[in-house]
Formats: structure tokens, sequence, C-alpha cells
């Protein structure tokens, strides 16, 4: 498998309400971190997060974290 695109070295911050949203995982879309249909014709495909509570979330910004959609820091090894 190829390496997704890196959109940037930090999380997205984002206040969300409860509800089903799609996390860009190819890191082409130009709605990040949310799936805008970029990975279609790819390897990649977009990962389904139900948020349940309303709160700000860390979304993985540079698609490499080891708890997608999650931020785990990963971004910080990048070079």
């Amino acid at each position: 498998m190829s390496e997704p695109a890196c959109p940037q070295k930090k999380p997205y911050v984002i206040e969300l309400e409860p509800g089903t949203y799609w996390w860009c995982a190819c890191g082409q879309s130009k709605t990040q971190p949310f799936c805008d249909g970029s990975h279609k014709g790819s390897e990649f495909s977009p990962k389904e997060v139900k948020i349940t509570e309303k709160k700000k979330y860390g979304l993985c910004g540079c698609k490499r974290s080891n708890n997608k959609p999650m931020c785990d820091g990963t971004h910080k090894s990048l070079g």
C-alpha cells in the first residue's frame, strides 16, 4: 500500500456535533479532514467516524496515526 498525502503535520481540532462523518484517509480531499471523494480510483477509502458527544476532537492531519481517525502524535516523528 502506498502512503497517503500529508495535508498537514498537526491535528485538525474541530468541535463536532453528534452524527456520522467520513474522515479522509488519502490526504487529497479539498475539505480536510473530511472526505470529498478525491480517493476514487485509488486504494484508499474514507473512515467512518461516529460521534456521540458534542466536543472538540483532534482528527489526524498527517494521515499516519495508529489510532485513525484520531491524532496520536505520529506527526511529530515525520521529517
